[in-house]
Order: structure tokens, then C-alpha cells, then sequence
């Protein structure tokens, strides 16, 4: 006869690495806790700071041609480079030369001169910055720094610039630094509010999902401790290498969805396991040993997806994909050390208060097990009409357009966008995005006359030579058209093959320009890796070739059909009125790259979180319907209520005024629900129930290769 500790001896050989770590942590809780509690408090103390440190810039593109016409303009020219502040004073009925108005251009002198971030100040130039009826002037402060330094002393200063205006003088500080000042904080702006939105409805999603106050409040305190260390975290990074604002943004975003879809994996998982033993540990060591493995899996899938990012020379890109990689990382960390920590401690108190309906839940879900039934009896149908409806909304993407976001971004109101406009008004469409051209001094003439005669140029300043003696010159070419403009492209592309081959075409036009050619480039290269990545790590964690790759395919096609309804909504304007904003004509430049990488590993998340349950099963059964049923019954609920959460949190950004974080959230929120209902919900389930046992075949040399994983307990 066998004894209980025979047993339990014989469970804990069997148990493994991740459920010896829950049981770890649930054994010594106290430790874990006071781990935790000194890391989000020694972490925390950086957090406030978070939005003010973060870097404001690198939109850029490293090792490209604009960048180097930046370094140049900032190391031989005082500065007059893109990242120069451009300050407009303009006055309906005074002209530049009126003592008013030259004693608001001292004033801005004034101010510059208070921060070593500005370097030498240009007066408005007759025949260049001054317009043609003299009645709007552009005072250059050049940039005595980096572009993020730039930004700062914008956000530092843009206040006291503007609150110069009065007495019918109007000043606004434009250039692309006053750009991405204006820009980011409308986005902050927005993303916060967003946030304060999506939490209460995230709550009441958890509430009716779980039936319990306790089990629905866990995923929330788990991620707000994963937030905090990671804001303090990214604070910390940034001392050693700058971390773009924007890090934090979609971190917050991200974060909160993942770490809610771990947790709901999790304390679902521990509720069942406490249904059918007595002791906490013993059900958090299973729970860890089943649900720990998928979650593992799912977050490593989501590491290894953001990473392709950082192939893309793009500092701004590469840091918003640190920021939710160490988000994310945190957030991993907490559901597999202090999650199950406090499982561990509260064992059957995960289901206080429980509203009516709770007792009466099981794990098993009797509504999706009927559906995995009727899906088991006709799989056909609902292949064909699954399939149908994601290549109808794929198809769009035939035609998707992508560029640098256009002046429209940025509110109305904001100071930036008022001076732009003003400088278009005064002095033409393209007056607000010069192009810079550097040549040797002995080539000077040459590019002045070729920049001249090339279509699409309404005006090239005279040559300004350096101020070091160093054998440069500066042109400033002004377009015709205004600087987001197609024609803008073409009129790059014709100044760098007419120009003389030692002269470099850059300013904030070009950069842009750089900056999405780059991003274009990459695409397909981070494509190929987050697939085949993606590819490798199912096929470790499933040991099953044919399901591997059927599961990457399938996470193609929800992205392919959100980008599908993003063309439609953003560059044609569907529903533009009713959304609330102007559509630009195309989609923002950075939003396949960054976009692909997050729609993939969310989708991932779902398949890991599926194929994992429906594994476990039929490693217990070997029988492939089982598999399939049981793996819907036991993960569907799970499922919709982290893809309930994931649309709640992503369609609260689609309230936000401001164009990025709108297209942010309907895209990854339209990804979201068409990935968890028509992919994970039917049509991956109906593959399983195709291909039968041949999902979950593989050849004997495979398996000799690959490390041994099991989701059965």
C-alpha cells in the first residue's frame, strides 16, 4: 500500500523547475515579499521622475545622410541644425523692424541666452526669415546640444516663450524639437487618461470573470508592482543610455494587458488546483508546474518578438521596445515569484468575496466545452467562414501607405502647430520643413545653381559659410510643397543625385524621410525573425512540428486583417467623423515594424496559453478530441476574459484626441478581437480537430533534439 508521503515524494521527483520554484516561494512567502516590497520601493523612488526623465527624441535614423548634415550644422554652424528652435513673433499690423516688435526678439534672446542647451541666437534675415510683407520673422536658436537635450529646453522654456506674446505680437516656438515637445505631451496627455479609463472597466471584465473581488484584484496589484519597478528601472536606464518617453507610454499599455492575461492564467489555474486538494503549496506547486510553463512560454514569446525590434537603427523604435521588453520582464518575474507567493498564503481566500454566482463556477467551462463540441461535429464551416472573414479584412493591405506623421498630430492648440501654420500663411506651404544642404566651400556655387533648378525647390538661400574655417557651407533650400507631401520624397531623392557628390542633403524633412526608408527597409527582416523565432520557441514548448507552424501561421492572419481595417479607418477615413480626427492619408511610419511586433506577440500569448492546455490533455489522454474539447474547456473562459481585458485596455486609447495613441489602440484592439474570437476560439481549435493526431506528432530525431517539456502534472 502507498503512503501519502510516498506519494508526495514521488509528485515532488516528478515536479518541475517551475513548480519547485512555486513551491519555493509559497513555502518561503516571507522572503519573497520582502524582496519585492524593497524592490518596487527601491525602484519606486525613481517611478515620479519617470515622464520628466525620459529622453524626447531620436526619431531619427542612425548612419543616414540627414543625421550627418545634423552633426555637421551642430558641430560647424552654432548649431543652426534641425534640432535648432525656430521662435515665429508675428503681428497682424506691425512689422518686423516696429520697436515692438524688436523688443520681443530681444526678449527671446534674453531667454536663450539662460540656458546652455541654446547656442547662438539668428535674428530674423531679410530674404530668409523674414516673410515677403515683413509682418512674420523667425528668430534661430541654434542647438547646443543633443536632440533630446533640445526637446527638454523646449519643455523647459516653451512657456515662458509664448506667454511673450501681447499687444498684437504673437509668439510661437516651432522646429522639430518645439514638434516633439508639443507631441509628446499631447500623448502623455492622452495615454494617462486612457489608463484612468481602462482600469475600472479592467476591474469589472475581472470581477465577472472570476466572480470574486480577491481573485480579481490579484492581476491588477501584480502588474501596478511590475509598473512601478519598471518605471524606476527605466529611470535608472536612462542615466547610462537615453530611453525615449514613449518607452514608458506603451510600457504602461502593454504591461498592464500582458500582466493581467498572465495572472488570469494563473489564479485560474490555482482555483482549480484548491478544488481538489487541501494543502496551498502542494496546489500552488501544480499550479506553477501546468500554468507557470505556459505563461513562461507566452512572456519568453513576447521577449523574443519585441527583440526584432531592435534591429531597426532608430533610437526612439529600439527604446520603446526596451521599455515594454523590461516592463513585460517585471511583470514576468512577479507572476512567477510573488503570485504564487501570495496563493501560497492565501489559498482558499482567493474566492472571498465571491458574488452569487462564483460557487457555482468549475475550471472545466461547461458553455465552451459545448463549443469545443460543436466545433468538434463541424469543423468545416467554421474553417471556411473564418478564414473568409479575415482574408475580406486582410486584403486592404494591398494598398497600406506609410509615412512620418504630419503636422495634424498635434493639437490644434499647441503652440507648434500655431506657428507652423502662421510661417506656411507668411511665406509658403513649404517654409516650415527647410531642407539643409552642407557642401565644401570649392562646390558652393555648383549647389546653389543645381538646388535652384530642381523642380519642387521655391527658393535656396545664399551660401553661409562655417564658423570655424573648416571649409563648409550651408544652404537652406525651401520646398514648395509642405514638408509631409509625397512630392517631398521625390524632391529628396532629385537633390542627392543632381547635387555635387560631396554635398549632403539633411534638416527635419529629410530626417523623416531617412527615418521611414529605414523602417521599410527592416521591416521584413524583423518580420522573418519574430516568425521564425516565434516558429522555435512553439515548437520547444509544444514538441510538435505541424501545430507549431499551423499556430505561427494563423498569428499572420490577425495581423494582417487589423492592419487590413487600419488602412480603411486611417488612410481612407472610414469613420473618421465619428472617431474624431483627420485622416492623414496614411499610416504612421513606425507602425508596422513596432505594431507587427506587438499584434505577434500578443497572438502568441492566446496560441501558448491554448495549445499548452490542450497539450496538457493529451499527454494525459492521447486522445486527440480530448485534446481539442478539454483544451477550450479549460482555457476558452481564460481567453475571452484576457482578450475582454486586452480590447477594454486598447480601446480606451481610441478616445484619445491626439492621432498616434488613437491608431495605436484601434489597431492592436481590432488585432486583439478578431485574434482571441475567430483565430483562438475557432479556427486554431478547428485545426486541432483537422489534423488529429498529426498535430501532435513528431519525428523520433525531433524529439532527441529538443529539451524535454511537459504541461502535464
Amino acid at each position: 500500500m502507498t503512503t501519502t508521503a510516498e506519494t508526495d515524494t514521488e509528485e515532488s521527483r516528478k515536479t518541475g523547475p517551475l513548480g519547485r520554484l512555486g513551491g519555493a516561494t509559497a513555502t518561503h512567502r516571507r522572503w519573497v515579499f520582502a524582496i519585492w516590497a524593497l524592490l518596487v520601493i527601491g525602484l519606486g523612488a525613481f517611478a515620479p521622475s519617470v515622464f520628466n526623465s525620459l529622453a524626447g527624441a531620436g526619431w531619427q535614423a542612425n548612419g543616414s545622410e540627414s543625421v550627418a548634415v545634423r552633426e555637421l550644422a551642430e558641430e560647424h554652424f552654432g548649431g543652426n541644425s534641425s534640432a535648432a528652435v525656430q521662435v515665429v513673433v508675428h503681428s497682424d499690423d506691425q512689422d518686423i523692424s516696429s520697436p515692438d516688435m524688436q523688443r520681443v526678439i530681444g526678449q527671446i534672446t534674453d531667454v536663450a541666452t539662460t540656458d546652455d542647451r541654446f547656442g547662438a541666437v539668428v535674428p530674423p534675415q531679410p530674404g530668409m526669415t523674414i516673410s515677403p510683407d515683413g509682418h512674420t520673422g523667425i528668430v534661430l536658436i541654434g542647438a547646443n546640444g543633443t536632440t533630446d537635450d533640445m526637446v527638454k529646453a523646449v519643455d523647459d522654456h516653451k512657456d515662458e516663450l509664448t506667454a511673450l506674446s501681447g499687444n498684437g505680437i504673437d509668439v510661437y516656438p516651432t522646429g522639430a524639437s518645439a514638434l516633439w515637445s508639443d507631441f509628446n505631451k499631447a500623448n502623455h496627455d492622452a495615454m494617462i487618461k486612457a489608463e484612468m479609463v481602462s482600469w475600472p472597466i479592467t476591474l469589472a471584465i475581472m470581477v465577472l470573470a472570476f466572480g470574486s473581488l480577491v481573485a480579481a484584484g490579484l492581476p491588477l496589484l501584480l502588474t501596478i508592482a511590475g509598473l512601478v519597478a519598471s518605471a524606476g528601472g527605466l529611470v535608472l536606464l536612462n542615466m547610462v543610455t537615453p530611453i525615449s518617453v514613449w518607452a514608458m507610454n506603451f510600457a504602461m499599455m502593454f504591461a498592464l494587458a500582458l500582466g493581467i492575461d498572465y495572472a488570469l492564467f494563473i489564479v485560474s489555474r490555482f482555483r482549480a488546483a484548491m478544488a481538489h486538494r487541501k494543502d496551498k503549496v502542494a496546489a500552488t506547486v501544480e499550479t506553477m508546474d501546468t500554468a507557470g510553463k505556459a505563461v513562461m512560454l507566452s512572456g519568453l514569446t513576447v521577449l523574443v518578438s519585441l527583440s526584432a525590434v531592435l534591429l531597426v537603427p532608430a533610437p526612439a523604435v529600439r527604446t520603446m521596445a526596451v521599455g515594454i521588453m523590461l516592463a513585460v520582464a517585471f511583470v514576468l518575474a512577479a507572476t512567477m515569484t510573488l503570485l504564487p507567493a501570495v496563493l501560497g498564503a492565501i489559498g482558499n481566500g482567493v474566492n472571498a468575496v465571491s458574488l452569487p454566482w462564483a460557487k457555482r463556477q468549475q475550471h472545466r467551462s461547461p458553455v465552451f466545452a459545448r463549443w469545443g463540441e460543436l466545433l468538434h461535429r463541424h469543423p468545416w464551416p467554421f474553417a471556411v467562414g473564418s478564414l473568409a472573414i479575415l482574408i475580406v479584412l486582410a486584403l486592404p493591405v494591398i494598398g497600406i501607405k506609410v509615412a512620418m506623421p504630419s503636422i495634424s498630430v498635434v493639437p490644434e492648440d499647441a503652440p507648434v502647430r500655431q506657428g507652423y501654420e502662421v510661417v506656411q500663411e507668411a511665406m509658403g506651404p513649404g517654409a516650415p520643413g527647410a531642407l539643409q544642404i552642407i557642401a565644401p566651400e570649392a562646390q558652393a556655387a555648383q549647389t546653389a545653381e543645381v538646388a535652384s533648378s530642381t523642380p519642387g525647390v521655391a527658393m535656396v538661400t545664399p551660401p553661409q559659410p562655417d564658423a570655424d574655417g573648416s571649409g563648409y557651407v550651408m544652404l537652406q533650400a525651401i520646398p514648395a510643397v509642405d514638408p509631409s507631401d509625397d512630392q517631398m520624397n521625390t524632391l529628396v531623392t532629385e537633390l542627392r543625385t543632381a547635387l555635387p557628390p560631396d554635398a549632403l542633403v539633411g534638416g527635419a524633412p529629410a530626417e523623416n524621410i531617412d527615418l521611414q526608408q529605414a523602417l521599410n527597409d527592416w521591416f521584413p527582416i524583423v518580420v522573418g525573425v519574430i516568425l521564425t523565432l516565434g516558429f522555435l520557441l512553439l515548437l520547444i514548448a509544444l514538441q510538435a512540428p505541424l501545430i507549431a507552424l499551423l499556430g505561427t501561421v494563423v498569428s499572420l492572419l490577425s495581423t494582417a486583417a487589423a492592419f487590413g481595417v487600419a488602412r480603411l479607418i486611417f488612410q481612407e477615413g472610414w469613420g473618421s467623423g465619428v472617431l474624431g480626427f483627420e485622416p492623414q492619408g496614411f499610416l504612421n511610419g513606425w507602425g508596422p515594424v513596432f505594431f507587427f511586433a506587438m499584434i505577434f506577440a500578443i497572438a502568441m500569448d492566446y496560441t501558448v496559453f491554448l495549445l499548452a492546455t490542450a497539450k496538457e490533455h493529451y499527454e494525459r489522454t492521447k486522445d486527440p478530441k480530448v485534446a481539442h474539447v478539454d483544451g477550450l474547456a479549460h482555457s476558452g473562459r481564460v481567453i475571452f476574459a484576457a482578450a475582454a481585458v486586452m480590447v477594454a485596455v486598447f480601446f480606451t486609447f481610441a478616445l484619445a484626441d491626439p492621432l498616434p495613441p488613437k491608431e495605436m489602440g484601434i489597431i492592436l484592439g481590432v488585432a486583439v478581437l478578431l485574434d482571441a474570437t475567430l483565430i483562438r476560439l475557432v479556427l486554431l481549435p478547428v485545426l486541432l480537430r483537422i489534423t488529429g493526431h498529426g498535430a501532435w506528432w513528431s519525428p523520433a530525431w525531433l524529439r532527441r533534439i529538443l529539451p524535454k517539456v511537459s504541461f502535464s502534472h
